[in-house]
């Protein structure tokens, strides 16, 4: 009976435990500081993937592994607008490109501009970095839009699904844009365009959903781009969350969320450009996906390099075998390129 009560009493203090920090809104500077250790990449690898030619930019790296393969999807830019490409490595470091995976339409509402970044990648840092298969399909939202240019145009969220998310093939892009800026309920600061979007999965429903969606966003108004939430319960239709960006710098730029957990903390890794000069990595702690603690020290990444001198940012980070592996969009001499930072140095 001793024994029982015993072990009664230490399921209430750890459940106490666990409510909390599900309560508690802010993460400490402490932890902040323990995660910014954890996460850095202070050793520039170099350019991993490089303009196919003069006349095309890559950009925004997503990667997952499957059967012992890591794959990245990234972006490609022609002068015509987006496309989306797919490449595999097997040690993160030397990636071949197997070909293009949402392309150019015609006659549709996202016929110029097919941005793809994958939906449902494990987030468990230094896990297995899997894809999750939903409904038999795997999914991938994208930034859409029929107008020619570089970001041009009114930019929409797309969606498109595959049964083969490893093979160069067009994923099936029939469904209509999830989220607009001219939706009735878009809020202040997304009522211009929407840009790059990542999708979750949250077994733990801390927001009662089990799908969030975190993307960048600008209003008409004020024009600077911040990172707002969206939630779902079956991946097709989407409502707002909150009535403010997440995480915002009120200008210049924040975007390109990506979500990692370690331990009991959310890590959102996410670029910040022109509120102060240039473009760089930082990140922002939650223990609930809702409320993000920003980190306000030193940028995870910035330029150092002749490839990255002009821009570092727009990250994918993963830790494998104990070494964290920062995939980012590098402008400099090289042109618009991926590259890579590391926690260690992999060129000895």
């Amino acid at each position: 009976m001793k024994n029982l009560l015993l072990l009664i009493a230490a399921i209430s203090v750890i459940g106490c435990k666990q409510k909390d920090t599900a309560l508690n809104k802010v993460v400490p500077q402490e932890e902040m500081q323990k995660i910014f250790n954890e996460i850095k990449t202070p050793f520039k690898y170099g350019v991993v993937i490089e303009q196919p030619d003069d006349n095309k930019m890559v950009d925004s790296p997503t990667i997952f592994r499957k059967n012992d393969i890591w794959y990245m999807t990234y972006i490609v830019f022609n002068g015509q607008g987006y496309e989306t490409w797919l490449s595999e490595s097997e040690d993160l470091l030397h990636w071949k490109s197997k070909g293009k995976i949402l392309s150019f339409t015609k006659d549709t509402w996202d016929a110029n501009q097919k941005a793809g970044y994958v939906s449902l990648v494990n987030t468990e840092w230094g896990g297995d970095y899997a894809l999750e298969n939903y409904n038999d399909n795997y999914w991938m939202t994208y930034l859409g839009g029929n107008t020619v240019g570089y970001e041009a145009g009114t930019l929409k969220i797309g969606l498109a699904n595959t049964a083969t998310p490893t093979s160069a093939a067009l994923w099936n892009t029939n469904h209509s844009p999830l989220l607009t800026p001219e939706d009735e309920d878009a809020r202040w600061f997304e009522n211009k365009t929407i840009y790059k979007s990542l999708v979750i999965r949250d077994n733990a429903k801390l927001t009662g959903h089990p799908f969030v969606m975190y993307y960048n966003a600008k209003g008409v108004k004020d024009n600077f781009e911040s990172i707002a939430m969206a939630v779902s319960d079956d991946m097709l239709s989407w409502e707002r969350f909150g009535e403010n960006p997440v995480i915002t710098r009120g200008k210049g730029i924040c975007g390109d969320a990506q979500i990692a957990k370690i331990d009991d903390i959310y890590v959102m890794f996410y670029f910040g450009a022109f509120w102060k000069p240039g473009a760089f990595e930082r990140f922002a702690c939650s223990y609930d996906l809702i409320h993000w603690t920003d980190w306000e020290g030193e940028d995870l990444l910035a330029p150092s390099e002749t490839y990255d001198k002009e821009y570092a940012h727009k990250p994918w980070v993963l830790k494998w075998k104990g070494v964290v592996y920062h995939f980012y969009n590098a402008v400099g001499d090289n042109g618009r390129v991926i590259a890579l930072a590391t926690s260690e140095d992999l060129k000895k």
